[in-house]
């Protein structure tokens, strides 16, 4: 049996995430009280129903924070009893979660005539603190359209199997900001720019001009090498913790080359050593996340999806 608390900040993809999840088979519950969640997990768990096997729950700040606080130690009792439990947890931006609520007028759950809505959305990150800091996945959805989260909760939550380390990398570029699902941050900003060249400004590190560009720069392995062995040193260790997901970003200026170009090269091979491993570029024009193949050695790689 695998079980998904799917919880967030108002605005930040809650709905859309779950209607995925039940979409792809999952048994969803939306707003459940926090005090219901062991006896309901226990039914669940009890039932010899098949409807079950799959469980998707979402959890938000119309509870209390007495309620809330209490969840933490809930989910570790249960992910001891050997449970398969996770939690996914949705971010965005402040500026974007106004942004949104101004687009579609809904009204913020902890907004009243007293409480303005950027002074609910600070309320409501300090009441769900417990909560994303117990959570296995973060994910930030500030420059991430609906379909683009869809594909997230299904390639990396909705698929991966039990005892799987779902590892992916992201490019993002230091101008919007360092991503708020990271667990681990590196910088390319040192590396030699393809941006100065005027023949490769208006390509990604994707092409095959701007991987030719960037491998005749020894820096540029050097740094690929410390990732590399950085991470797959992390990889047992998270193992051990019984983490499910490891999410690494590299970042540059614009989130176009240098960082694409990193983040292309980790993932494949990560892919070659891992099962489940993705990658997605948050600086390019209708990024998504994909499945990477492993590079052949000695090839020069172009674009791979």
């Amino acid at each position: 049996m695998r079980i998904i608390i799917l919880s967030g900040l108002s605005g930040s993809g809650k709905s859309v995430a779950l209607h995925t999840l039940e979409d792809l088979g999952f048994y969803c519950i939306d707003n459940i009280p926090a005090a219901l969640l062991k006896p309901f997990i226990s039914y669940t768990v009890r039932s010899p129903e098949t409807t079950y096997e799959r469980t998707a729950v979402g959890l938000d700040a119309r509870n209390t924070a007495a309620e809330i606080a209490s969840v933490p130690q809930l989910i570790d009792e249960l992910k001891r009893s050997g449970l398969q439990l996770e939690v996914v947890f949705l971010i965005a931006a402040e500026e974007e979660l106004l942004r949104r609520f101004a687009e579609t007028r809904r009204k913020h759950p902890l907004s009243r005539t007293d409480v303005g809505l950027r002074e609910a959305l600070a309320l409501e990150r300090q009441l769900l603190e417990p909560v994303v800091s117990a959570a296995d996945l973060v994910i930030d959805t500030s420059r991430m359209g609906v379909h683009a989260l869809r594909d997230i909760i299904h390639k990396r939550v909705a698929r991966r199997a039990a005892e799987d380390l779902s590892i992916t990398f992201e490019s993002f570029g230091f101008k919007d900001g360092i991503p708020g699902d990271a667990d681990f941050v590196f910088d390319a900003r040192p590396l030699p720019n393809p941006y100065w060249d005027p023949g490769l400004r208006n390509l990604t590190g994707r092409d095959p001009e701007v991987i030719r560009f960037l491998e005749t720069h020894t820096g540029v392995a050097t740094l690929l090498e410390d990732i590399t062995r950085f991470v797959r040193a992390r990889v047992p260790e998270y193992r051990a913790s019984n983490r499910g997901y490891l999410t690494v970003a590299v970042g540059c200026t614009g989130g176009q080359h240098r960082s694409v170009y990193i983040v292309e090269r980790l993932a494949e091979t990560f892919a070659a050593e891992f099962s489940n491993v993705t990658a997605r570029h948050t600086g390019l024009p209708g990024a998504r996340m994909y499945r990477p193949r492993p590079r052949a050695v000695g090839a020069a790689a172009g674009p791979t999806g």
